[in-house]
């Protein structure tokens, strides 16, 4: 179903629900009951951090499965231009301020036992057990004048050298 076909409490509703679920205490017991209202499949032992984002849209197209701890401000996306499915299969961990973001028809599959690193933007399934977390920094130069003290934004490029590399 189309946001726009919902009727209008229930999309009010879902987005009360949604907010109490992003701020409110309980990461095993009352977020979870949160997303299950707002439509979300969380299955039992689920752990749901602070700030934690379950689409807004289609809450309906999320399955969080058992014991899947998802880590503080993560978002999941089940939608890009339509609605699409986000499943998060049994004891995967959703690390810190984590991307899952799935397109309209398509199925993104966290598989079990899978962890996905702190930053990390998921846009394809992971298979069941594997780590994946984004490359290390890059250190890209030597800062001559430090941002916050930078009166404009050349000065700073400006001030930038080559970095030496490490050996």
């Amino acid at each position: 179903m189309s946001p726009g076909k919902r009727p209008l409490w229930s999309r009010v509703s879902n987005r009360i629900f949604h907010v109490l679920a992003r701020f409110a205490p309980g990461s095993t017991t009352l977020r979870p009951a949160l997303h299950r209202w707002r439509g979300a499949e969380v299955r039992k032992g689920a752990f749901i951090g602070d700030g934690v984002y379950i689409d807004n849209e289609f809450p309906e197209c999320v399955e969080i499965h058992e014991n899947v701890q998802i880590s503080v401000r993560a978002i999941l996306i089940a939608h890009t231009r339509g609605p699409g499915r986000l499943i998060i299969e049994r004891d995967a961990f959703i690390g810190p301020g984590s991307i899952l973001i799935c397109g309209a028809g398509k199925t993104l599959k966290i598989g079990a036992g899978s962890v996905v690193g702190a930053g990390s933007v998921i846009t394809r399934s992971i298979p069941p057990g594997l780590y994946v977390a984004p490359d290390s920094p890059t250190v890209l130069a030597k800062v001559g004048v430090p941002l916050p003290l930078a009166k404009t934004m050349e000065e700073f490029w400006s001030g930038l050298s080559p970095a030496k590399k490490s050996s």
